[in-house]
C-alpha cells in the first residue's frame, strides 16, 4: 500500500472520530439543556443551601404581677470557617474593635484548617450587625482595587441563640433555679417545669454564597414554638422584704441557714419563699451544689414546740381536753425509764391547756398526748401532712420522716408529743399552721398562679386539693390559744404587731447532726398568722443552728413581725377592731375569771 493511501486512510479515521465526538458532545448538550436541566439546577441549588436549627425561646417566669424573674433574650454565637480566611491578621485588625477582643487573641482563632471555629458566644444582635456592616464596608472598598476579590474577608457566620436572664438577681434564686450550658433546667422551677418552659425548636434554610448568608435567602421550614410562660404566686415586693429580713437574721445569728415562707391559707398560694444564704443565678462564681438546694422543701428538721399545735389539736378534736382543762406541771416528768423536762426550770405549776401552749411546756404536751394514745396521735400527724410530700411540685421536695407506730420506742410517744422524734420541712410546718388558720382544712401549697402559651393566652391554675384535718370548732379554739403565745405571758412577745391580733407558735428544737449522729445545736422557729380573728396570711421563719441565743421567740419572732407587717400593709389589711378575750393560762386565772369575767389576766413567766 502506497504512503499516500495510508495518509488518506488516517485522515478519514481522524475525521470519523472527530465527528463521533461532536455527536457525543451534541447529545450531552441536548441532554443537559433539554432533559436534565431541572434536576441539575435543583442539585446546584441544594448544594448552595444550608439547613439550620431555629431555636425556640424559653418561656418566661414572672411574679404574680407579671414582673419577669427569668426570661430569654436573643443572642448570637459568632463562628468562622478558617479555610475561607486568607488574611487572618487583616481579619483580626478589622473585627477586634467590634468584638472587644485583642488582635493577638483573634489571629490564632482565624488561622488554621477548621471548618467550624467559635469566636464568641452569646453576643447581642447589635454586635453581630456591626460585624456584618464592618466586613461589608471593607469588602466593598477592596473590590474597587485590582485583585480586590482575593482580598475580601469572608467566612464569618452566626448561630441564633438565647441567653437566660434573671433580672432580680438573688431574689427567689433557690426557688427559680438555673439552666445548664445546654439550655436545660438544672435546678428549681427551671428544672421541674423544664418540659413546659423549653419550647420546640424549628428549622430554617438559607443559601450560602462566598462565605456568607445570601440576603433574602432564609426561609423557615418549620416554625419554632416558644416555651410556655409560668406565672408564679410570688409577689416580688413581699419576696424582697422576706429575703432581706432572713438574710439579716442569719448573718446576725451566725446561723447555718434560714428560710421564710409567706402563704395564703385559704388558697395555698405562696407569696414569698426566701432563703439565706443564696446565690446569683447570673453569676456562676456564686453557684455551688449546696446553694442550689431549696431549703424550704429539701432541708428537714425536728419541729420542736411548733409540733405541739398538732398534739393539742388532736386532743381537743377528740374531746379529751378543752382550752381550760388544768394539768399539774412539774419541771421534770418521768415516762417509763426516760425523764423529760421543760426548757426553763420552774416549780410545780397548775397550767391550763392554753397555758401549756403559751408557755410551751414539754411536760404538759406529754400529758396531753397521753390522753389520746400513740395510734391516734400518729393518725392526726398524718392528717396534718406529716410524713408526706405537700404536693407543691417543687423539685427535690422531701416528705420528712414520721416512723410508723410499730417502730416507736418507749420514749417515742412523749418526744413526738412535744415535737421531736420526727422531721418536717419548712413548707410542711407552714402548712400545719395554715390548716389551723383555715378552719382545720389543709390546702395543698403551690407557687404556680397560671401559665401563658406561645400565643399569649393565659390560663389560671385551678383550685388546690383540700383535706380536713380537724373540725372548724377545734381550729377556732387553737387560734384563740395561739394568741397567748405572742402576749407578754407567752414565749414570743417580739412577734406582736401593734394594731393587729396575731397568733403563732415558737419552736426551739435540738438539731440532729448527720456527722456525729447526735443532737448538736438548735433549730429556732416561729410560725404565725394574722389577723388572728380572721386569718389572711401565714408567715413561717426557720433558722438553722444559730450561735448563742437560740430561742425561737427571740430570734425568729422579730423576722416574722417585719415580714408580716409589710404583708398586711401592702395587701391593705385593716387593723383589727377589737382585742382578744383574756385567756386563762393557770388554775389561778380560772378562779380570777370566775369572780370577774372581764378581768384581764397577768401571769408571770415561770
Amino acid at each position: 500500500m502506497s504512503s499516500q493511501n495510508i495518509y488518506q486512510r488516517r485522515i478519514r479515521t481522524l475525521l470519523g472520530l472527530t465527528f463521533a465526538l461532536i455527536l457525543v458532545l451534541a447529545f450531552r448538550l441536548i441532554q443537559v439543556q433539554a432533559v436534565d436541566a431541572a434536576s441539575i439546577s435543583k442539585r446546584a441549588a441544594s448544594e448552595l443551601m444550608n439547613t439550620s436549627v431555629l431555636l425556640a425561646p424559653r418561656g418566661e417566669i414572672t411574679d404574680v404581677n407579671g414582673i419577669p424573674l427569668a426570661r430569654s433574650v436573643a443572642a448570637f454565637n459568632i463562628v468562622i470557617d478558617q479555610t475561607m480566611i486568607t488574611d487572618p491578621a487583616k481579619a483580626a485588625e478589622l473585627t477586634s474593635p467590634v468584638l472587644g477582643m485583642a488582635t493577638t487573641d483573634l489571629i490564632p482563632l482565624y488561622t488554621g484548617i477548621k471548618r467550624y471555629q467559635i469566636i464568641e458566644k452569646n453576643v447581642s444582635p447589635a454586635v453581630w450587625r456591626n460585624l456584618q456592616t464592618t466586613l461589608a464596608d471593607y469588602n466593598t472598598s477592596v473590590l474597587k482595587e485590582r485583585g480586590g476579590l482575593a482580598k475580601r474577608i469572608v467566612g464569618f457566620f452566626s448561630e441564633r441563640e438565647y441567653i437566660r436572664q434573671y433580672p432580680t438577681g438573688k431574689l427567689s434564686a433557690s426557688l427559680i433555679g438555673i439552666i445548664n450550658a445546654q439550655g436545660v433546667g438544672a435546678a428549681g422551677i427551671e428544672s421541674s417545669l423544664n418540659s413546659k418552659l423549653q419550647g420546640i425548636n424549628g428549622i430554617y434554610q438559607y443559601a450560602n454564597g462566598a462565605g456568607t448568608i445570601i440576603p433574602g435567602s432564609a426561609t423557615v421550614q418549620v416554625a419554632a414554638k416558644a416555651g410556655t410562660g409560668i406565672r408564679l404566686t410570688i409577689d416580688r415586693d413581699i419576696q424582697w422584704v422576706a429575703q432581706d429580713a432572713i438574710s439579716q437574721a442569719v448573718k446576725s445569728a451566725q446561723a447555718k441557714s434560714g428560710t421564710v415562707i409567706v402563704m395564703d391559707p385559704k388558697t395555698g398560694e405562696i407569696l414569698a419563699q426566701a432563703s439565706a444564704p443564696t446565690f446569683n443565678p447570673s453569676d456562676p462564681k456564686t453557684i455551688t451544689q449546696e446553694s442550689l438546694r431549696n431549703p424550704a422543701v429539701q432541708d428537714v428538721y425536728e419541729p420542736g414546740s411548733t409540733g405541739k399545735v398538732i398534739t393539742l389539736s388532736a386532743a381537743i378534736n377528740e374531746k379529751k381536753v378543752e382550752p381550760n382543762t388544768v394539768f399539774t406541771i412539774p419541771y421534770q416528768y418521768k415516762v417509763g425509764i426516760s425523764t423529760f423536762h421543760d426548757a426553763e426550770h420552774h416549780g410545780t405549776e397548775r397550767l391550763t391547756t392554753s397555758g401549756i401552749l403559751a408557755q410551751s411546756s414539754n411536760v404538759g404536751a406529754i400529758q396531753i398526748g397521753a390522753t389520746i394514745g400513740s395510734n391516734t396521735l400518729y393518725d392526726y400527724l398524718r392528717k396534718f401532712g406529716i410524713g408526706s410530700s405537700t404536693g407543691s411540685g417543687l423539685p427535690g421536695e422531701s416528705a420528712g420522716l414520721l416512723p410508723s407506730v410499730d417502730q416507736w420506742s418507749g420514749s417515742s410517744a412523749p418526744t413526738i408529743a412535744f415535737g421531736q422524734g420526727y422531721s418536717v420541712t419548712a413548707l410542711q410546718a407552714t402548712s400545719v399552721m395554715a390548716t389551723i388558720a383555715n378552719d382545720g382544712v389543709r390546702v395543698t401549697p403551690t407557687v404556680i398562679a397560671g401559665t401563658t402559651d406561645s400565643s399569649g393566652n393565659y390560663a389560671p391554675r385551678g383550685d388546690q386539693p383540700k383535706v380536713r384535718a380537724v373540725e372548724a370548732d377545734t381550729a377556732a379554739k387553737i387560734r384563740t390559744m395561739l394568741e397567748s403565745v405572742v402576749s407578754e405571758q407567752g414565749t414570743a412577745p417580739a412577734a406582736a404587731i401593734p394594731g393587729y391580733r396575731v397568733a403563732g407558735k415558737t419552736g426551739t428544737a435540738q438539731r440532729a447532726d448527720s456527722v456525729c449522729h447526735c443532737y448538736k445545736g438548735y433549730v429556732s422557729s416561729f410560725i404565725g398568722f394574722a389577723p388572728a380573728d380572721a386569718p389572711k396570711y401565714v408567715v413561717s421563719v426557720v433558722i438553722q443552728n444559730p450561735v448563742g441565743q437560740h430561742f425561737g421567740g427571740v430570734i425568729a419572732g422579730p423576722v416574722f413581725k417585719k415580714v408580716m407587717t409589710f404583708v398586711l400593709q401592702s395587701r391593705h389589711v385593716a387593723p383589727t377592731g377589737g382585742k382578744p378575750a383574756p385567756i386563762a393560762l393557770t388554775e389561778a386565772d380560772l378562779a380570777a375569771q370566775a369572780q370577774s369575767p372581764a378581768l384581764s389576766v397577768k401571769v408571770s413567766k415561770p
